[in-house]
């Protein structure tokens, strides 16, 4: 099984080339860097963690809000464009953020940069995702090799989400936070412009079928994107509400130094986990995965409601680590079934943002609840949350594959050329949509 599971990860490597695997991580590892160094940069230079807060949930709001925009830019325009021209835009306004931090700007003037740093990310890992999964499957592969991409995405965002804060923590024990912030700018502008131009891009937008521009015209969406969306911003509150968490009882322990390694032991965690659910038969369809991965958060975050240790705290949260991976993976494949193959970016990008959104609110609610009712409580929230998203995931419907995307390419003379190789065409394919009511 291990085995079958590394080939299949060869097989999308092989196919997408090895280039893009590392500009697409190293271009999404800013998005984590600002984020979560946000909170550090803006403290230690205002000396105020409530104007570090503020401008950080700007920061957020501002890449929730125009996330979507993104996405459904690069359905319309193809994504070369639209990723090269955000990642040089990002670049500059990561560089005024830091300006204006660094010369300590009010706190408006603070929020309006965070807003637009936040804004002009080039969100490339849903990017990745819409790019890689169509022409995983035009070029012959199956659901199993779908997943497969999904898993993979999911591991470089969990890994980004590792590394990042621990290399604004580097920038700032070497001397100031700032110092990583110019690193991000400067990875944003190079493999951002590297992921823009990598030939894979010229390919998606050969095999992508034209996007109406009039609303109207554009092809709606079935129920099950609602719900997953849905999902998606429990998820977010659920995650949110355990970094509160994290961050508030280490403090309590007196150890606030070991929050960031306590994140560090669930991403890597969840990293494993997320590649290890290439693995999973076909038969273990995506609604009953989202189920057990759901129950199993709301199970295993109760645990750390109870933690009173810096042990405990450690093993609770690589216990709870496991699942999350699993939750994140399944609730974007659900998104590519359903999401038609026009508006597969905004749709991949809408379902990020749920998630970013959910988790970003939470942060700031939280981080009140855990100052004024202690750890637990904000690990009590994520438990709500969690269970939340477990009665969301029991509405969950599965979408069978189609659009255009999955027809063979030779049928489409004027996107691809005439001897591309034809895509895998089964019974499925032709099976009706979910009966939801479009959009």
């Amino acid at each position: 099984m291990a085995e079958n599971t590394w080939d299949a990860y060869r097989t999308v490597i092989r196919m997408t080339g090895a280039a893009l695997p590392v500009v697409s991580f190293l271009g999404r590892l800013p998005v984590a860097m600002i984020q979560f160094g946000s909170v550090l940069l803006v403290t230690e230079t205002s000396g105020s963690l409530a104007t570090g807060g503020i401008v950080a949930c700007a920061l957020a709001l501002g890449q929730v809000t125009a996330g979507p925009f993104v996405g459904r830019l690069a359905d319309r325009r193809g994504q070369r464009a639209v990723v090269l021209a955000f990642s040089l835009v990002n670049a500059v306004a990561i560089a005024a953020y830091t300006l204006g931090a660094v010369a300590d700007l009010p706190t408006p003037a603070l929020a309006a940069l965070g807003v637009l740093a936040g804004a002009t990310i080039p969100g490339i890992g849903p990017l990745a995702r819409a790019r890689v999964v169509p022409l995983v499957r035009a070029q012959g592969g199956d659901d199993r090799l779908a997943g497969t991409v999904l898993s993979l995405e999911s591991t470089m965002d969990e890994l980004s989400f590792v590394l990042g804060p621990a290399l604004v923590g580097l920038a700032a024990v070497a001397g100031n936070p700032a110092y990583a912030f110019g690193a991000a700018a400067l990875l944003v502008a190079v493999c951002g412009t590297g992921f823009a131009l990598h030939p894979t891009g010229r390919k998606a937008r050969a095999l992508a079928p034209s996007t109406p521009r009039a609303r109207g015209q554009r092809p709606g969406l079935p129920r099950s994107v609602y719900v997953v969306r849905t999902g998606l911003v429990f998820l977010g509150v659920l995650l949110g509400a355990c970094g509160a968490g994290i961050t508030a009882l280490t403090e309590e322990l007196g150890q606030p130094g070991q929050a960031g390694l306590v994140y560090a032991a669930m991403g890597v965690m969840s990293a494993v986990t997320g590649l290890s659910m290439a693995a999973l038969p076909e038969r273990f369809g995506l609604p009953a995965r989202w189920r057990v991965a759901t129950a199993a958060a709301a199970l295993l975050v109760l645990p750390l409601v109870w933690t009173d240790s810096l042990p405990g705290l450690y093993v609770a949260v690589t216990l709870f680590g496991a699942i999350f991976a699993p939750n994140l993976i399944t609730g974007f494949a659900l998104t590519e079934r359903a999401v038609p193959p026009q508006r597969l970016a905004e749709g991949m990008t809408f379902a990020s943002s749920a998630f970013v959104g959910g988790q970003a609110v939470t942060l700031a609610a939280a981080g009140r609840l855990a100052e004024s009712r202690g750890a637990a409580a904000a690990f009590a929230l994520g438990a709500a949350a969690a269970c939340a998203a477990f009665v969301v995931a029991l509405q969950a419907r599965d979408t069978k594959p189609h659009g255009p995307l999955r027809e063979p390419l030779g049928e489409r003379p004027h996107d691809a050329p005439h001897d591309a190789p034809r895509a895998a065409v089964t019974p499925d394919a032709a099976a009706p949509r979910d009966s939801g009511r479009p959009a």
